[in-house]
């Protein structure tokens, strides 16, 4: 009841029963809940609550996971590649290390246990009967006969301009073509040279088998890196004129054996 300080007259009267003041604390009780859940859910202040982690967060952490793990994967790739490339330099590429433990001692003591086998043997029979014709040779006349064995993709369909002459120091054939017409390799191998010079321009050399190595010289660009095996026919480079020593878009192709400057026309047919 509430009542007039002054008067004592009656305002007004509330009959508080326990059904009522339970029913109104319940739906009091539910309207917190309900308003809670709804600040919690769809407003900001949910950042605010322990346990509860902003979605761009989350979305930042993952795209930062997968960022390193895609840059640990680029970094085991790129070390293999700078170890392949040591192993080809070093020439230790393909090695077999069973006979090497894991501290660097070769185990000779298991070498005794090693048995020949018929195929083995034959094998042996046929590589020492052919060593009269090795390449490792040392007069010309078995050289060239060695060379010709080889079947040699052209680098470049055209005209030949300048012919090998190794009195004047010109070691390779110069070839004109189309403009931008793209060099091939001659043979299977690995690139180990490939960059810029002032007097021959954009190059990029090839070690091939058999102590076999071929240049390719004044390309206007290079397809090919350090390290990468090319397959005969496959572009390498586009024609150019790069370098001080190049007076029109051409290739100089140069083909060595043994250390040894050969001419690529006996050889090859451009």
């Amino acid at each position: 009841m509430v009542m007039n300080d002054e008067t004592y007259e009656e305002k007004a009267s509330f009959n508080l029963r326990p059904l009522k003041v339970f029913v109104a604390a319940g739906l009091g009780v539910i309207l917190l809940v309900i308003l809670t859940t709804f600040l919690i859910a769809f407003t900001p202040l949910r950042e605010y609550i322990p346990g509860y982690a902003d979605l761009k967060t989350q979305r930042r952490v993952f795209n930062l996971v997968l960022r390193t793990d895609s840059m640990e994967k680029a970094l085991a790739a790129r070390d293999l590649y700078i170890a392949n490339i040591r192993n080809v330099i070093d020439g230790t590429a393909g090695m077999d290390t069973s006979g090497i433990s894991s501290n660097g001692i070769v185990k000779y003591d298991t070498i005794h246990k090693l048995r020949k086998s018929q195929e083995d043997s034959l094998l042996r029979q046929e590589i020492e009967s052919q060593d009269q014709y090795s390449l490792a040779v040392s007069d010309n006349g078995s050289l060239v006969n060695s060379i010709k064995s080889f079947l040699f993709f052209p680098p470049l369909k055209g005209t030949v301009t300048n012919r090998f002459d190794p009195v004047t120091r010109h070691y390779g054939t110069d070839i004109v073509s189309k403009p931008d017409e793209v060099i091939k390799a001659t043979l299977d191998g690995t690139v180990l040279l490939a960059n810029f010079t002032s007097e021959t321009g954009w190059v990029i050399g090839i070690q091939h088998s058999n102590n076999l190595f071929s240049w390719y010289k004044h390309n206007s660009a290079l397809l090919k890196k350090v390290g990468d095996f090319v397959k005969a026919g496959e572009v390498i480079a586009v024609i150019g004129n790069s370098g001080e020593l190049s007076s029109g878009p051409h290739l100089h192709f140069e083909l060595w054996f043994n250390g040894t400057a050969v001419d690529p026309q006996k050889y090859v047919s451009f």
